[in-house]
């Protein structure tokens, strides 16, 4: 016993580790209580859409000196309601829409950041860098992620009802277009806040992976968001501690746990599924 307690606390009597386990709780909990959204509604594809599209909007950001969380935050913005509307206003579909312009503005990003003097770290911004974060960062994804996570636990059922069917949402009178524009929103600063510590790539496995393990283990939505955040902050806290004791890269490590627990929740519902055919 005494051996797992120091396995665990040995990694926070360092500063930075203290930091990287914060902000992984905090960004772990905002992924998750989205992503139960995100899974109601399909909009995975958004998620990632979105998380690519923020490149062009940091290297804007350093070209005009500003801080760079609000050039991702109208980056990610713009591509979501650009989709919408190309989506709206032409035959192709959302899904080809997505691709095209999340692509073209990823690209555009890269070409952007290899033109520009800037100390961004391109494999920081694809992959995060948790064990890097610091006090302000800390203090501005925190920020962020908790009233982001506030605003849709006081609206869930207002949410959940237009991701689970918004014909039904709009005849009971809810405001579905803002909703719509709402959750956009919402995504773009969820985004933002788990840029640092978790990267472009890796923040859409956090915001795809809680949700689903909510959804194949649970048939009411509060059970669902009660098991996507438990899965995502304690892959969050597992991922963290462990990363320390075998030097490994922190983000990805969390990622490789929400999945192995993705499998175990795919299982134990297919074995519930094949028990209650049984019967």
């Amino acid at each position: 016993m005494d051996s797992l307690i120091t396995f665990i606390t040995e990694p926070l009597t360092h500063e930075f580790m203290q930091r990287a386990l914060l902000i992984s709780i905090l960004i772990g909990t905002v992924c998750s209580i989205f992503s139960c959204f995100l899974i109601l509604k399909g909009w995975s594809l958004m998620g990632d859409a979105v998380s690519h599209a923020i490149l062009p909007g940091l290297a804007i950001a350093v070209v005009l000196n500003i801080p760079l969380i609000i050039g991702a935050f109208a980056a990610g913005l713009f591509c979501a309601i650009s989709t919408g509307y190309i989506k709206n206003s032409s035959r192709v579909k959302e899904d080809a829409v997505m691709g095209i312009v999340f692509s073209g503005m990823f690209a555009l990003g890269l070409v952007m950041l290899t033109k520009i003097k800037t100390e961004i770290h391109l494999m920081h911004v694809l992959f995060g860098n948790v064990l890097g974060i610091t006090r302000i960062d800390l203090i501005q994804a925190g920020t962020i992620a908790v009233i982001c996570s506030a605003i849709m636990l006081i609206k869930r059922k207002d949410l959940m009802l237009y991701c689970f069917d918004p014909a039904h949402a709009n005849v009971i009178g809810l405001p579905t277009r803002y909703i719509h524009f709402g959750l956009l929103t919402l995504l773009a600063l969820t985004i933002v806040s788990a840029l640092k510590a978790a990267g472009i790539i890796l923040v859409i496995a956090m915001l795809i992976a809680p949700g689903a393990i909510g959804f194949l283990l649970s048939k009411s939505f509060d059970k669902m968001l009660m098991i996507a955040i438990t899965a995502s902050i304690t892959s969050c806290i597992a991922g963290t501690i462990l990363s320390y004791h075998i030097d490994a890269a922190t983000a990805p490590l969390i990622v490789v746990i929400q999945s192995i627990f993705f499998v175990i929740a795919l299982i134990t519902s297919s074995i519930k599924k094949e028990a209650a055919h049984a019967q």
